[in-house]
């Protein structure tokens, strides 16, 4: 499987924004989980984002939120995300990019923790936790076995500081698109066309652009503004635990598929 730098280089040459959905490891089980992987590889989904559920998250809003409470009722645990993915990743074309927070990874150890989730096939990792200042370490030893860690910038980041972050971000350079917590709104605030282009004019890494993103439009208009990757959770975290999980898997591939359509240029 190629890393995310490598898969975003394809997808430029191919003028493709990428959709990247976010998915609660565990909720409602493991099993649909690993479903909901193969599923959304094959519905337009470029990257995916697997969540680690957490006791206190503190930058997920309350659907993200409740489905890592729903995880961790059922025993979800680091270990047991990590042993499906081994199991899934093979299966997949899409490279897996785990979003957990800092604790942890703390508690079982940096470079345990790196070598283990590589092991598992994951290719990128997002510590939305987890400062510049701080993050030299992680870094390095993500470096020597292949994980790409991407770091976060915010609307109120200067230009210095978006500076800073995006020459150590890895892969990508990941755009907070609210000064707030994650969730479903009714529109993209418009200052982030504004960061978009600062963040452009001081690196030619990949954009991704979430929190906040929940429709079709929203995806187009980020694009639009120059984003490369368009990640949404909680509108996918919300559609697969609404009724049977079958009738959430159907949701989400059909989300995914609309959602990789409106950010796909048509071709004249």
């Amino acid at each position: 499987m190629a890393s995310i730098s490598q898969h975003f280089e394809s997808l430029r040459a191919k003028n493709q924004c990428a959709l990247i959905p976010f998915l609660t490891a565990g909720d409602p089980s493991l099993d649909i989980t690993a479903e909901a992987l193969r599923v959304l590889d094959t519905s337009g989904a470029d990257f995916i984002e697997l969540g680690i559920p957490y006791s206190d998250p503190l930058a997920d809003g309350p659907m993200i939120q409740a489905a890592a409470t729903r995880a961790l009722k059922e025993g979800t645990r680091l270990a047991h995300v990590l042993e499906m993915a081994y199991r899934v990743i093979p299966s997949l074309r899409s490279p897996i990019i785990l979003f957990t927070y800092y604790n942890p990874i703390l508690n079982l150890g940096i470079g345990q923790f790196l070598q283990q989730a590589a092991a598992s096939g994951i290719k990128g990792l997002v510590i939305p936790d987890l400062p510049l200042e701080e993050a030299k370490e992680v870094l390095e030893l993500a470096d020597a076995v292949g994980i790409e860690v991407t770091l976060l910038v915010t609307p109120t980041s200067s230009k210095e500081r978006i500076e800073a972050i995006a020459r150590q971000s890895r892969g990508f350079v990941y755009l907070v698109s609210v000064t707030g917590v994650t969730g479903v709104r009714s529109q993209i605030d418009s200052r982030v066309q504004d960061v978009i282009k600062v963040i452009r004019s001081v690196t030619n890494k990949p954009i991704g652009v979430g929190f906040g993103v929940s429709e079709a439009e929203h995806a187009r208009q980020l694009r639009d503004w120059g984003a490369d990757a368009v990640i949404v959770g909680s509108a996918f975290v919300q559609r697969l635990a609404e009724g049977t999980p079958l009738r959430g898997l159907r949701a989400i591939k059909d989300f995914s598929k609309d959602l990789k359509t409106s950010i796909t240029p048509v071709l004249r």
